[in-house]
């Protein structure tokens, strides 16, 4: 392959886009390694109701080396913060040993946390400084903000909420001058996969019906049966809050099924519906129809790499 002008290539899409295989074939065509990006499959002992899909990683017989899956107990309360952590220790290990990393996942969050270009730190809420700056307009806010960084996209302005959040995150930075606030410079081709919403919901049905039909209510059962208790379960959502309550005797597998069915669909509304906000805020995603045949697919991402 000629010169990359990227140094790393984001595979996104809603749930049963089916981006997993296109970033395993991907990252095994250009000699690269998976990082996932999805908040759920961080859990060990979670896999077919987060969809991990591991067999996607393994073509011609070989395995595609992914990373951020199972690295967290089931029960375990992962977040975004320590995602990020996470995702910059792969990286560079990644850079050092000459491997191309392919982000791939649903999770926007997890995603723009990665591709915005800031480290994120748990800073803890300022009450009285809060109480300050919800007095002033955004307008003022805004003008605050922009003192202490350069304003490189709309989210942090968006509302006088996010505003006052950023500038609290930015008046702890200025307190606390040892926090290493680096991130190395990442340069993403970001590429989405979408269908029409027709297709995309008779994909998620058909999704869901084989994940009952191979092993995802025995899943539910065994993490059950293991000591982890149903509030801590239902915690996950989706799979995990409505096959636990069919589990426990609360609802119908009829209820169970519908319910379940309808709370796939809406997630993957929102889903797309994040995507387009990162559109909007600047970020440039290149879309591929989700029916291109794989081989196309992993030519045209290709391309636009090199291009």
């Amino acid at each position: 392959m000629a010169a990359l002008r990227y140094n790393m290539v984001t595979i996104l899409g809603a749930t049963a886009s089916g981006k997993t295989a296109i970033a395993a074939h991907l990252a095994k065509s250009i000699g690269g390694e998976i990082i996932s990006a999805d908040s759920r499959q961080v859990y060990r002992g979670m896999d077919i109701g987060t969809g991990k899909d591991l067999s996607d990683y393994i073509i011609d017989g070989t395995l595609v080396p992914y990373h951020l899956i199972d690295i967290a107990n089931a029960g375990y309360q992962y977040n975004v913060f320590e995602y990020q952590r996470d995702f910059l220790n792969v990286f560079d290990k990644l850079q050092k040993r000459g491997k191309f990393p392919v982000l791939c996942g649903g999770t926007g969050l997890y995603i723009e946390a990665i591709l915005k270009g800031y480290k994120l730190i748990q800073v803890p809420v300022n009450e009285i400084r809060r109480k300050e700056l919800q007095e002033m307009s955004l307008e003022e806010l805004t003008k605050i903000l922009s003192g202490y960084k350069e304003l490189h996209n709309t989210s942090d302005i968006e509302n006088k909420k996010r505003a006052v959040r950023a500038i609290e995150i930015e008046e702890y930075y200025q307190k606390h001058p040892e926090i290493d606030l680096s991130f190395p410079e990442i340069n993403s081709l970001i590429v989405g996969v979408k269908f029409d919403r027709d297709s995309r919901r008779r994909r998620i049905t058909q999704r869901l019906k084989d994940r009952l039909q191979n092993g995802m209510i025995e899943e539910v059962e065994k993490l059950l049966a293991s000591g982890l208790s149903p509030e801590s379960l239902t915690y996950y959502g989706l799979e995990y809050k409505y096959l636990t309550m069919y589990v426990t005797g609360e609802i119908s597998y009829d209820e169970m099924f519908q319910s379940l069915n309808t709370a796939i669909h809406q997630f993957s509304k929102r889903q797309m519906t994040w995507f387009r906000k990162m559109e909007r805020e600047g970020f440039q995603i290149h879309w591929l129809d989700g029916y291109m045949p794989l081989p196309e697919k992993i030519e045209q991402i290709k391309r636009w790499m090199q291009s």
